[in-house]
Formats: C-alpha cells, sequence, structure tokens
C-alpha cells in the first residue's frame, strides 16, 4: 500500500513539473504587458517602462507598457488577478498600493497576497518631506518642537495615500499634532505649499527632485532610514533623533496567482540581470530611485511585512474607503 501511494504520488509530482516545463515553454509566446495601475508621468509609471524595454530587448519579445488607473490602484490590479497566468500579464505595483489598500479599503475584489504570485523587486524609493524656501523649518528638530506647540499642516495626495500616512507616522513619533489636509492628488497639495497654504508635505523623492535641484523647495529630511545615494546631502528622519522611523516604498513586479514556478524564476532572473545593467542603474537614480534586487520568496516575505506595519498605520489614521 505504501508503495503504491508512492508511485502515485512520484507520478502527480511528475506530472506537475511536466506541465511547468511546457508552460514555460510558452512563455515570451506572444507580447508581454506590463500593467500600471497609475496614470503615467509617476515613479511606477517611469520604472516599468526603463525595465520594459530592457526585458523588449532581452526577449526579442514586445513588452507594453499599459496604464490602468482608477480607485487608488485597484483597478490595474484586479485585471491583473484575473488575467491568464502565465507570464504574459504582470502588475507594475508598489507598497503604497499593494500592501496599504488592503487596509484602508473595505471591500477589494482581490486578494493582494493570494491573488498574486511575487515575481521581482525593482528599486525602492524614499519620500522626503519638502517647505518653501522661507520656512522657519530647518530640520526635523525644529519640527518637532514646533509641531507640538504651534499649529502647523501638511498637504497630501488623499486620505489614505503614503503622503498622509507618512504624517499619522511623524506624529507618534514625535508626539506632533500635525494637521493634515488632504488633496486630489499630489499636484494640488504641491500647488498649495508654494502658494503658503499649508506648511509641508511628504512626498516622493523623483517627484520634487527638480524643485529641490532649483531651489523652489528644501528638502527637510528623507523618510528611509538611511540617507539617499543620489541625494546624499538631505538627512534622513532615523538620522534626526527618531532611529526607529523608516519607509522607503518597495516597486515590483506581480503575475497572477498560480504561474506556473519556473516561470516566475525565468522572469525573476532576466529581472535581476537587468537591474544590473548599467544604465538601468543610471535612469533609475535619475528618478530618484535605488536598485532592489530579491528573489520571489524575499518579495514574500516583503509584501507580508509590509501588509501588518501599514494595517496599524490606517488604523490609526482612521482613514476607510467603502
Amino acid at each position: 500500500m505504501l508503495n503504491r501511494r508512492l508511485k502515485f504520488l512520484a507520478l502527480a509530482l511528475g506530472l506537475f513539473v511536466a506541465q511547468n516545463a511546457v508552460m514555460a515553454q510558452d512563455f515570451l509566446s506572444k507580447p508581454v504587458r506590463i500593467v500600471v495601475p497609475q496614470t503615467p508621468g509617476g515613479a511606477s509609471d517611469a520604472l516599468a517602462r526603463i525595465v520594459g524595454q530592457k526585458l523588449s530587448e532581452k526577449w526579442g519579445q514586445a513588452v507594453v507598457i499599459e496604464n490602468r488607473a482608477g480607485a487608488g490602484g485597484n483597478v490595474g490590479m484586479e485585471h491583473v488577478a484575473q488575467a491568464a497566468a502565465d507570464g504574459h500579464t504582470l502588475l507594475m505595483s508598489y507598497a503604497g498600493s499593494h500592501a496599504i489598500n488592503a487596509a484602508l479599503y473595505k471591500k477589494l475584489p482581490f486578494d493582494p497576497e493570494k491573488d498574486f504570485e511575487p515575481v521581482a523587486t525593482l528599486a525602492t524609493l524614499p519620500f522626503v518631506l519638502v517647505v518653501r524656501p522661507d520656512s522657519p523649518l530647518k530640520s526635523i528638530k525644529d519640527l518637532a518642537e514646533q509641531g507640538q506647540r504651534t499649529p502647523l499642516t501638511f498637504g497630501s495626495a488623499g486620505n489614505g495615500s503614503v503622503n498622509h500616512l507618512l504624517g499619522v507616522m511623524f506624529n507618534a513619533a514625535a508626539n506632533t499634532k500635525l494637521e493634515h489636509i488632504p488633496y486630489r492628488g499630489a499636484a494640488p497639495a504641491m500647488q498649495d505649499l508654494m502658494g503658503g497654504q499649508i506648511n509641508m508635505v511628504f512626498t516622493s523623492l523623483p517627484s520634487v527632485s527638480g524643485a529641490i535641484k532649483s531651489g523652489t523647495l528644501r528638502p527637510v529630511a528623507v523618510t528611509s532610514a538611511v540617507r539617499s545615494g543620489n541625494f546624499p546631502n538631505i538627512p534622513s528622519i532615523a538620522e534626526s533623533g527618531f532611529k526607529e522611523f523608516d519607509v522607503s516604498p518597495w516597486f515590483g513586479l506581480f503575475a497572477p496567482a498560480k504561474t506556473p514556478a519556473a516561470v516566475v524564476r525565468r522572469i525573476n532572473q532576466d529581472v535581476q540581470e537587468v537591474l544590473k545593467n548599467k544604465e538601468v542603474i543610471e535612469r533609475f537614480n535619475a528618478q530618484g530611485a535605488d536598485v532592489l534586487i530579491t528573489q520571489p520568496a524575499e518579495f514574500a516575505g516583503m509584501l507580508k511585512r509590509d501588509l501588518a506595519k501599514w494595517a496599524v498605520v490606517v488604523k490609526a489614521s482612521g482613514a476607510q474607503i467603502d
């Protein structure tokens, strides 16, 4: 009886391996789509296009970037979750939507873990706290001291956005009472910052790198644990007295659940090669991003940890979207 069971298990395993091998051979039988669940021009879109171009050259197959924005990224994510699990449809996601939306939205049409296969991380990208050049806030120490006794406001791209939750996290860390002012997107928040209607904004480093270089905005600190290699003169919040403060959202590729392991490994290996390319590194750095190379299992662990971390922050913020 035991031998019969072992033979059955061996046969089942053999069939599974053979099926994976066949599906892996079918990979790249048609163009690959990378779905970006945000509008063109943002960090996700820029990084996807850089990597997509190099993968297209490597594979000898078209890699199409498709923007499907809406509902904080949920529209594009749902589309990929329902796509064929053959590696030809990938999701360009980041912590701000993939790990936060699970706690922010009461009902999601997909499970951020069960409905996706983590394939490959691409980069981490710190956020930065910026103020106007004439602001009296010169450092995180200034902000911590003034934020405890003076009404100060910070703008965000909307309730539950990374920009918003960073302010919540800073309030908890520094015992400040910064008031959150939500906007319909990051652009109007930046406009009001420049116009003097609000005191500060936490925003992605690439989105304000030009303004920082030109002097139209002054950076106070980055949100990553250490300084950005691309802007080494900007201190981190952690080194300014809040050692546990570390937010540097990852960006990476996911496939629909049940995509064959052989296909996931193939894409991961090819993405790793692309990320080691000097031109890609330079183009990422120009976006303020630092290359991040991981294996699929490592990526899955990062997602699990971030789902737990952001759930706590979202709960503390009181943000909720039906």
